[in-house]
């Protein structure tokens, strides 16, 4: 495969990962989050208890970011952070039941977006570029350092 046409298949993956954010930022805006606040609302509903300093180092950010992140979460009653079991001076993150709303619905406006992204795509297309790109990111996990 020529040199350019690699480029142009990590451009358009590149573009539409872009775009698919984009689409969505403007489609949460209406419950008022932002895009680091609907990051940190899904990392912990998906690993609810993580430490803060866990969450920084999942969301590559320094550790004060990721405190004033979780400040402005706990200020709306979307966080609360509770002292760890073993260590007092760690504390876990978990969602309240508004965000554990607000997170469902984010998954409402999520399965929509990419309705409304695949449409032109046949049933079959749809799982073929599912397929294609599982495997490309498997690679690209095989490559990683450990």
């Amino acid at each position: 495969m020529p040199l350019d046409d690699r480029r142009s298949i990590g451009f358009l993956i590149s573009d539409v990962a872009r775009m698919m954010r984009a689409a969505f930022d403007r489609r949460v805006q209406r419950i008022g989050l932002t895009r680091s606040q609907w990051l940190v609302l899904s990392l912990l509903y998906r690993r609810p208890g993580v430490s803060q300093s866990e969450l920084a180092e999942m969301l590559e950010v320094e550790r004060p970011t990721a405190g004033r992140m979780i400040d402005r979460l706990e200020r709306k009653n979307w966080v609360v952070r509770r002292p760890d079991a073993a260590d007092r001076r760690v504390k876990r993150l978990f969602l309240t039941p508004e965000a554990e709303d607000v997170q469902a619905e984010m998954g409402r406006i999520a399965e929509t977006l990419l309705e409304d992204a695949m449409a032109s795509l046949a049933p079959g297309e749809r799982l073929a570029l599912t397929d294609m790109l599982g495997r490309v990111k498997g690679s690209l996990t095989a490559m990683a350092p450990a």
